[in-house]
């Protein structure tokens, strides 16, 4: 099975050390990973997007790092890659640091929320979506979501998927 990793990973100092775990933890339960750029042809920007989405494209599952960054939600690339790979009929697994609802995690990275009624909003007085998941509805519904790391995602992926789940 391949498997694209999606996620602001490919931003961090350590990187190549990151992928270097993740292609272990994939090649001991005999999944073949796919990382952003991989498969570059180009140095241009719009090159970049269209060999990512060829990768989606030839995976089978995509396992996204959904944890928030620069801010309380998650990297805006990855979500596109999310809903790319949701639209092209993709298995999709998300991984986050722990599950809070989206109310307490605004809360807690921005700061007290104001509360009228069924109204909540943030500090910049935007509307806080309130269905008790840990994400927004857009990624929470046609996602998998895993509290914790990539390995915790990768367990989850080659469990069964039982009925009515």
């Amino acid at each position: 099975m391949k498997i694209y990793f999606a996620g602001p990973d490919v931003f961090r100092r350590g990187y190549p050390a990151f992928k270097a775990e993740v292609t272990r933890l994939c090649h001991s339960r005999v999944l073949i990973p796919m990382f952003p750029g991989d498969a570059v042809t180009g140095s241009d920007p719009a090159a970049i997007f269209q060999d990512n989405l060829a990768l989606i494209d030839e995976a089978d599952a995509v396992v996204a790092n959904l944890n928030p960054f620069r801010g309380p939600e998650p990297d805006s690339g990855t979500v596109f890659e999310v809903g790319y790979a949701h639209a092209r009929g993709k298995l999709i697994f998300g991984y986050i640091d722990q599950f809070e609802t989206t109310v307490d995690r605004v809360e807690r990275l921005q700061g007290h929320l104001t509360r009228y009624g069924n109204d909540i909003t943030d500090r910049d007085g935007y509307r806080v979506e309130d269905f008790g998941l840990p994400l927004n509805i857009m990624l929470a519904v046609p996602t998998r979501l895993v509290a914790g790391g990539v390995e915790d995602c990768l367990k989850q992926l080659q469990q069964p998927v039982m009925s009515g789940t």
